[in-house]
């Protein structure tokens, strides 16, 4: 199947479930009482559009994404101020997804959160840069073969970079996307994803985690990296709905579930490879205190959601350092994926994540992940671990 006809094959389905009434029930009917015998439900059925179009973008996204880590050539790699690799994949990826999102669908009122903005880009010392992130731009959206999109300028991709300046909050519909989640993964060959999310009236509704060097197969004690296993991966999740995967190439989708272990000693653990983005002696601490056994699995990016949600391991614990404020972008699409594969994501204290305060996160102390059997013991151990080290949160 190709990308561009994902979204084709997908309509907007409204379902309605008749109801019978014994006629001595049935009150006199009204314009006003009909609409109060079936009060506003958000439907799943109403993001099965949006849903084809999150998964076209990132797919495409991916693509993109794919060609320059194979070829990953020196100018591709520029410093943004606060220091982080940033590269014309990252650029282009968002791009791509805003091209795509606003093609599919069309709305007066787009509005997305993302990581990235052109400003780096407008510089003159950026002019070859700009120009290589047009090109794969232009190649990615033509390379389908059934998208007819006119070739786009420099201009065209500065602007649809800058779409990407929502400040999100609690009203009205917002794309939340991460064109490259796990930077330094990506500069490394590693784990890497483009996660996008869309929130609605501050709710995440729907969430597509694409990972291009994910292996099909569980990675939970294994090499991530096994030449045995076929790689990329695509995750979609929509509210009430479940969570599926697929090959990235467009095969059929498969329903995936988190682990079903209940004895935290049996339970293996994810974590972030980079020491600077999570605590990892706190982790340790609290692993040890659960009883688990089994080493933890380091990798980057959202591809940890991905990986928890089909039952690759059972916890994932996220404790940056003091003064780190989580991104929404970080953990929207992450989170849907996992919450729908039956799983829960909660703060250190057992909050759910609140999507609906702008572009960050505010919550107390870490993120943890893991499935709704295990959450309890785990949620007592954080705040135990917690209550012995104060002073280094």
């Amino acid at each position: 199947m190709s990308i561009c006809n994902l979204s084709s094959s997908l309509g907007s389905i409204n379902s309605f479930r008749l109801v019978s009434f014994h006629h001595s029930a049935i009150p006199r009917i009204t314009k006003h009482s009909l609409f109060s015998l079936f009060p506003k439900v958000v439907s799943s059925m109403s993001y099965h559009k949006e849903l084809a179009a999150a998964k076209k973008a990132a797919s495409l996204a991916a693509r993109l994404c794919q060609k320059v880590q194979k070829v990953l050539l020196q100018s591709d790699v520029q410093s943004k101020s606060d220091k982080s690799p940033v590269t014309v994949a990252d650029y282009g990826s968002q791009a791509v997804v805003s091209f795509i999102l606003q093609r599919e669908l069309p709305s007066k009122s787009f509005s997305l959160v993302a990581e990235e903005d052109s400003g780096d880009l407008r510089k003159d010392s950026a002019r070859e840069t700009l120009a290589r992130i047009t090109e794969l731009v232009n190649d990615t959206l033509t390379s389908d073969g059934t998208c007819s999109i006119s070739q786009v300028s420099e201009e065209d991709v500065l602007t649809a970079i800058d779409s990407g300046k929502s400040e999100g909050g609690s009203n009205g519909r917002h794309w939340v996307l991460d064109p490259i989640d796990g930077t330094k993964g990506f500069l490394r060959g590693d784990q890497y994803a483009t996660a996008l999310a869309l929130l609605d009236e501050g709710k995440v509704v729907l969430g597509v985690l694409a990972c291009p060097n994910l292996p099909l197969a569980s990675i939970g004690g294994q090499d991530q990296h096994s030449s045995h296993n076929q790689i990329g991966c695509l995750f979609s999740a929509k509210i009430g709905e479940g969570t599926y995967m697929q090959p990235l190439d467009g095969s059929a989708p498969i329903k995936v579930h988190v682990s079903a272990i209940e004895n935290p000693e049996e339970a293996s653990f994810f974590e972030s490879f980079e020491a600077a983005h999570s605590m990892h002696d706190l982790s340790s601490s609290i692993a040890k205190k659960l009883g688990v056994k089994a080493p933890p699995v380091r990798i980057d990016s959202q591809a940890k959601y991905g990986a928890l949600s089909r039952g690759d391991g059972a916890i994932y614990l996220r404790f940056p350092h003091k003064g780190y404020r989580e991104k929404i972008w970080d953990h929207a699409a992450g989170s849907i994926v996992v919450t729908e594969a039956g799983g829960e994501v909660s703060d250190a204290a057992g909050n759910p994540l609140d999507f609906a305060k702008g572009r960050y996160l505010d919550l107390e102390t870490g993120i943890i992940v893991t499935n709704k059997k295990l959450m309890p013991s785990l949620l007592k151990a954080v705040q135990e671990c917690l209550d012995e080290k104060p002073s280094s949160l």
